[in-house]
C-alpha cells in the first residue's frame, strides 16, 4: 500500500471495550499509556457514500516505537466500518492507517485509492483538530480496511510527539488517561 499512500503509521482495533482492550494492551504487551478521547462525535459524516448519522465513538492512542496503537469503541448503532466490522463476528485488528501532514496530500492519496478500485466505506472530519480521514476496503481477505487520516498537519503533530514522548518514558503507571494529559 506504500506506493498508493505512504508508509503505514498505525495499527487500528475495533472493539466492544475500549478499556478492557487498553488494559490488556497496556499489561500484556506493555504498550501505553493510552489517550482515551471518549463519546466522539464524527462530524460531516458519509457512509458509502451518503451523508449518515454520525458514530459516537471513544478514541484511544498509544505510541509503540513508530507505530501508533488506535482503538475504537463504538457507542451507537449509527451505520460504519465499525459495525460493519463486529456485525461480522469479529473483534481487534480492523484497519492499517496512512497518515499526511497537508490536505492538498490527503485529497491525492484520496483520489488515487478510489482510482485503484478501493472502496469508500465511511468518512469524516474531526473539527476540533481540523482532521479528515476515510476508510477503504480494499478486499484484503481477513477484512482490514484502509485508513487515510490527516493526523501529521501542523496542529496534530505536537499532540504526536508528546504522545511519543509518554511512550519512551511509560513506567507502566497510569495506563488509561485523559487527553489533557498530553499538556500538562
Amino acid at each position: 500500500m506504500s506506493r498508493l499512500a505512504g508508509g503505514i503509521g498505525q495499527l487500528g482495533l475495533v472493539v466492544r471495550d475500549a478499556d478492557a482492550a487498553m488494559r490488556r494492551w497496556s499489561i500484556g504487551y506493555g504498550i501505553g499509556p493510552f489517550i482515551a478521547a471518549r463519546n466522539v462525535e464524527f462530524e460531516e459524516y458519509r457512509y458509502r457514500g451518503r451523508k449518515a448519522e454520525a458514530p459516537i465513538v471513544t478514541l484511544c492512542i498509544a505510541q509503540s516505537g513508530p507505530v501508533q496503537i488506535e482503538i475504537v469503541q463504538q457507542h451507537n448503532d449509527a451505520p460504519s466500518a465499525y459495525t460493519e466490522f463486529l456485525e461480522s463476528g469479529r473483534e481487534g485488528s480492523q484497519h492499517v492507517a496512512s497518515w499526511f501532514g497537508s490536505h492538498d496530500e490527503y485529497d491525492r492519496a484520496f483520489e488515487t485509492l478510489l482510482g485503484n478500485g478501493l472502496t469508500l466505506v465511511h468518512q469524516a472530519r474531526l473539527s476540533a483538530i481540523d482532521c479528515r480521514f476515510a476508510y477503504f476496503d480494499g478486499g484484503v481477505p481477513g477484512g482490514l480496511m484502509f485508513e487515510i487520516a490527516e493526523s501529521l498537519l501542523p496542529n496534530i503533530a505536537p499532540m504526536l510527539e508528546k504522545l511519543s514522548q509518554a511512550a519512551e518514558h511509560w513506567d507502566g503507571a497510569d495506563p488509561i488517561r485523559a487527553p489533557e494529559s498530553l499538556f500538562t
